[in-house]
């Protein structure tokens, strides 16, 4: 394709205004607040935010950095197209795969089935939100766990909002080995670091924020006296998910961390609830005037006992003992059941290294395996070197359409069809649906990951990292700030390796601490930022039919997200002090 507008090479300086990190750091940070203060101060929905933030960083590019016009319109479009695919063909065929659930009434079987587990929603919460998201994390990432479970929720009789916040909480501490370990592994080549020694220390950070993770759902659910009646069941899961993470990671395989964890922690709880029940079951209201459970027009009835709940803070009941649903045929919950486990199926036999295969090395090069097919080729007149030089990676474009998580989520779906007998017809107008659903989100991201790399590009996020290095050895605190940042901005931990990850080793040598340390720190801190980044408030937001509302989305978890990243500050502080042993 053609670039709009012919454009000379581009070198990156990173304090070019007044030659002063300082104040150019205050022309760099201007997109971000842009992005932040439209969404959570002015409530303007998501897409609208990013593409006003978009404009600025181009300005910031143009003006304040003296980057061509055209490569930084370039640079946007790489990035909207990064947007578009992978991370957009993800989240369209997972939810595509979820809507035909829904089409063939199995979803409400699925439904059912988690119901029977405990029909108490702070139950469900943990149960669907973290131990079958991280699952998802572990296999797709990039905004399905949010996607899914989300309708999930909903389903079980989650108000839409509450929904979407839970969901989001949630996908906290197995992202930094989602998708297979793919943020860690990209970590790893960024930085030249030992991708193992890399997994092992985030191993050693992530499960503790996984501890506290399902306490936090609990309480998003029924506040204070939510965590008093079901901090038993919440702090099971969170220690064996937070074990399970551990052991894997440093004992076992990096890429297989949250699968095994995941299980373990869901197996777990499951065995817990059948020594141990909350004192209360707190479960969806009936509906009023056939008004459908989940629907956001509930109401309120009294607890056992007499207590009741604050007004406008929930619409469930208090029962001393919940009734579930009867129990559908065997072969209908295999079948509610199959879309998952033939996912699960489908992405462990395309990540055999024998059957996946090696990506070319560079333009025009060749893969083996299923990666015969990826190409990887420059984007066409984009020309941006770093500081020192070198070529950027963001100016080559990597289309590996066989391997990519879109594709065997579609794949996966294909065959959903056979199994729950899906006629082409139906299918089709379930995937249409599915585009419309989620239209508003796929501007979202396409503009969020165009504002990414043009802040990439035009050297403004490492303006900021360099000027936040200038702490020494308190860096050891900013170090997560500095990843979470790059999640909120991109959405993506893998995306926010690749952009810290290699000013976080520089860091640490000039500073005196350990790489290693620092370079796990972006990817544990980096977690806490997804839950407020726009692209993923957008797909959340789409899942449960509240576009347009990401902003009241992301004042809900904005507080959850930096007390989160207080915690990690904490805690990677005293790694690099105190609790150094704890680093290998």
């Amino acid at each position: 394709m053609d670039t709009i507008v012919a454009a000379a090479a581009y070198q990156q300086v990173y304090n070019p205004v007044a030659h002063s990190l300082a104040i150019t750091s205050i022309f760099a940070v201007l997109p971000l607040l842009t992005l932040f203060v439209l969404l959570g101060g002015f409530r303007v929905p998501a897409q609208w935010a990013a593409l006003v933030s978009l404009v600025v960083s181009l300005v910031v590019a143009v003006v304040a950095y003296s980057m061509p016009v055209g490569q930084a319109l370039d640079s946007a479009l790489v990035g909207a197209a990064f947007g578009l695919f992978p991370i957009m063909w993800i989240v369209v065929n997972a939810i595509w795969v979820y809507n035909m659930t829904v089409a063939t009434g199995h979803f409400d079987v699925l439904r059912r089935s988690f119901a029977r587990v405990s029909d108490d929603q702070r139950i469900q919460a943990i149960i669907i939100a973290f131990c079958f998201g991280a699952l998802l994390e572990a296999l797709a990432g990039f905004g399905t766990p949010v996607a899914i479970t989300a309708v999930m929720l909903m389903a079980l009789g989650f108000r839409p909002m509450k929904a979407a916040v839970v969901a989001l909480v949630a996908n906290t501490a197995p992202v930094a080995f989602g998708a297979l370990a793919v943020p860690i592994i990209t970590l790893g080549k960024v930085t030249g670091l030992n991708t193992d020694v890399l997994g092992t220390t985030v191993g050693r950070q992530t499960p503790i924020l996984a501890v506290f993770v399902p306490l936090a759902l609990v309480a998003i659910v029924d506040k204070g006296r939510g965590v008093r009646q079901v901090w038993p069941a919440a702090v099971v899961t969170g220690v064996t998910f937070g074990i399970a993470q551990w052991l894997t990671s440093n004992y076992v395989n990096v890429p297989l961390t949250d699968i095994v964890a995941s299980l373990v922690s869901a197996l777990a709880l499951v065995l817990f609830l059948r020594v141990w029940q909350p004192s209360e079951h707190y479960v969806p209201e009936e509906s009023y005037d056939d008004e459908p459970v989940g629907a956001g027009n509930l109401r309120m009835r009294p607890v056992a006992g007499g207590a009741s709940d604050q007004p406008g803070e929930g619409f469930a009941r208090r029962v001393r003992a919940g009734t579930t649903e009867g129990a559908d045929p065997p072969g209908e919950v295999a079948r509610a059941y199959a879309p998952y486990l033939i996912i699960i199926a489908i992405f462990v036999l395309a990540n055999i290294p024998a059957i996946k295969g090696t990506p070319p090395a560079a333009p025009g090069g060749s893969g083996t395996g299923l990666n015969a097919v990826t190409r990887l080729f420059k984007w066409p007149g984009l020309d941006v070197t770093n500081g020192a030089g070198k070529p950027l990676s963001l100016v080559v474009f990597k289309f590996d359409w066989l391997v990519a998580a879109g594709t065997l989520l579609l794949i996966s779906g294909l065959i959903t069809m056979l199994v729950l007998k899906v006629s082409p017809a139906r299918a089709l107008r379930a995937y249409v649906d599915t585009l419309n659903q989620l239209k508003w989100a796929i501007l979202t991201v396409a503009a969020v990951l165009g504002l990414a790399f043009v802040m990439n590009a035009s050297g403004q996020t490492n303006t900021l990292g360099l000027w936040m290095a200038g702490a020494g050895g308190f860096f050891a605190v900013i170090s997560p700030i500095l990843g979470w940042l790059g999640v909120a901005v991109t959405g993506s931990d893998t995306s926010s390796n690749s952009l810290f990850g290699a000013l976080q080793v520089t860091a640490a040598k000039g500073s005196g601490l350990s790489p290693n340390l620092l370079a796990a720190a972006n990817s544990s801190g980096g977690v806490l930022g997804k839950m407020i980044s726009p692209q993923n408030l957008a797909i959340a937001a789409s899942a449960v039919g509240l576009a347009g509302r990401e902003g009241d989305i992301f004042r809900k978890v904005f507080g959850w997200s930096l007390g989160f990243l207080v915690l990690m500050c904490l805690l990677i502080w005293l790694q690099s002090n105190v609790l150094s042993g704890m680093i290998p």
